[in-house]
């Protein structure tokens, strides 16, 4: 079907927050239109059939994210 978005949750690494209605923000990695699976970070609703608009990366953007994470003083 046209327009529609194929995703196949590969592994679910963690969950960052929990919002209203059980909705999780998560960090997963997921393959989608049944392409290489990117790490994806965004929110999901309980049953993982919902989910926002998110940001998917690859192993090393992941990595180049991490180290500057890392560096950052909080």
């Amino acid at each position: 079907m046209e327009g529609t978005i194929e995703k196949n949750i590969i592994q679910n690494l963690g969950t960052i927050s929990e919002g209203k209605g059980g909705w999780k923000t998560e960090l997963n990695l997921v393959s989608w239109n049944a392409r290489d699976p990117k790490y994806d970070i965004r929110s999901w609703s309980p049953d993982h059939e919902k989910m926002s608009k998110g940001v998917t990366l690859t192993k090393e953007e992941l990595l180049s994210l991490k180290n500057l994470l890392n560096s950052i003083e909080l």
